[in-house]
């Protein structure tokens, strides 16, 4: 069969999304250090995770504004745009492509094409992740750099302490978007074949 070569990925998305994998690996590894570590023997030293978490997240945060104001003025916004008319039977229908239909080798309910590079569901969670927890993780992350303007107790609860579960909260789902992500990306044809897309700009078909 014939492979139809797409140009999905243009050179700024491309350099976004190396430089958001690079942050968000350097952000979970730190952070699990911070919050995990035997402080006798540290994954990573804990001032060392502290300067290096606060450096990563200064990068995210810009890559992250970036991202926003790219996507508000590109073609890639649509992407992450959800509609709500069918949108249960375009779930369902997927979900049971990834549970049957995929080890049949049946065909994709919903092929990339130029103009719907996400199917159903990586839509939804891309869309949750990009403009739900990202911002979220921000948001509480700038806070926590600068305690000073967060209100000091709700509900007789350190705000700090709130804005810190919170933060770690957002964090963990990120993280767990993450490993989906990768999985997700290894299926197919070829388990490298996604990958090579978002480094070539290039998606084949077959």
């Amino acid at each position: 069969m014939n492979s139809e070569k797409l140009y999905l990925y243009p050179v700024w998305l491309r350099l976004w999304h190396g430089l958001n994998a690079l942050c968000i690996i350097m952000l979970i590894l730190t952070g699990i250090s911070i919050q995990y570590s035997d402080i006798k023997y540290p994954f990573i030293p804990f001032d060392t995770a502290i300067i290096l978490h606060n450096i990563f997240g200064v990068i995210a945060v810009v890559s992250y504004v970036f991202f926003f104001f790219a996507n508000l003025f590109t073609e890639n916004g649509k992407q992450y745009r959800i509609k709500m008319k069918g949108l249960l039977q375009r779930l369902t229908k997927q979900t049971q492509y990834y549970l049957t239909g995929y080890f049949k080798d049946a065909p994709k309910p919903y092929p990339i094409e130029k103009n719907n590079k996400f199917n159903p569901l990586q839509r939804i969670a891309y869309t949750s992740a990009m403009y739900l927890l990202m911002p979220i993780v921000i948001i509480t992350g700038v806070a926590l750099l600068f305690p000073e303007f967060i209100i000091d107790e709700v509900f007789e609860i350190s705000g700090i302490q709130i804005t810190a579960i919170v933060h770690a909260a957002a964090g963990f789902f990120i993280s767990i978007f993450f490993i989906i992500h990768l999985y997700v990306a290894s299926v197919g044809k070829h388990p490298l074949k996604n990958y090579k897309s978002i480094i070539s700009g290039y998606h084949e078909s077959h």
